[in-house]
């Protein structure tokens, strides 16, 4: 079941990726995020009522915090809510990632690096939806996008096939592809701004003005 959570994660963070990008209306990642948050939430519960086996309740945790992330965002989006109160509860998930990380970082170090990834990501979202800071929107939109399927969907195809790796060598690779990620969503997020920018120069062009890329 973990795996299967982390395949839906894979789906819900790449639309919701192209979403802020612009990509495909907010909504569409709306109603993705409920189904795929109410799926989740379902799921976490069975594992957590598998209290007896081996890292059931952390495992439970994160399937729960991901879950209500989709859930409260399509709810956000579609109710208009806001979002002030999603941002400060990314801002409160990416802190219990990093907690799980450490739990994770010894009896499976590529869950570890997979959470402190997770932590970035919804320490970005905490940034953005929580303290207004929405010029790292763009780069939060190609993180999601980038990060989405190294992080996600790959690992649950590993995890289905029996072929999940527990090598610190490879949880370290990761780690450094994840930070080459980071970089290119940076370095894409950049060339954007500057062609806005150099839009915004030519006459009769609004495209510098802000757009909202939350609806």
């Amino acid at each position: 079941m973990p795996y299967v959570c982390l395949l839906l994660s894979g789906a819900a963070l790449l639309v919701n990726g192209l979403a802020i990008l612009g990509h495909l209306p907010r909504r569409d990642a709306a109603v993705l995020g409920l189904v795929v948050g109410t799926v989740q939430l379902a799921l976490g519960a069975v594992v957590l009522s598998l209290g007896g086996a081996a890292g059931a309740a952390p495992t439970a945790a994160g399937i729960l915090l991901f879950g209500l992330t989709y859930t409260y965002g399509g709810l956000d989006t579609l109710l208009d809510l806001g979002s002030k109160g999603l941002g400060w509860f990314c801002g409160m998930v990416a802190f219990v990632a990093v907690l799980l990380a450490f739990f994770w970082l010894h009896a499976d170090p590529l869950l570890a690096v997979l959470w402190l990834a997770w932590a970035v990501l919804w320490g970005f979202m905490f940034a953005s939806l929580a303290l207004g800071r929405s010029g790292l929107d763009h780069f939060m939109g190609w993180a999601l996008v980038l990060a989405s399927q190294v992080t996600a969907t790959v690992p649950a195809f590993l995890g289905m096939a029996g072929l999940w790796p527990h090598s610190a060598q490879v949880a370290a690779g990761a780690a450094g592809l994840l930070g080459l990620l980071f970089l290119a969503a940076g370095v894409l997020a950049r060339r954007r701004t500057a062609g806005e920018w150099r839009a915004a120069d030519k006459p009769g062009t609004l495209a510098a003005l802000p757009r909202d890329a939350r609806r």
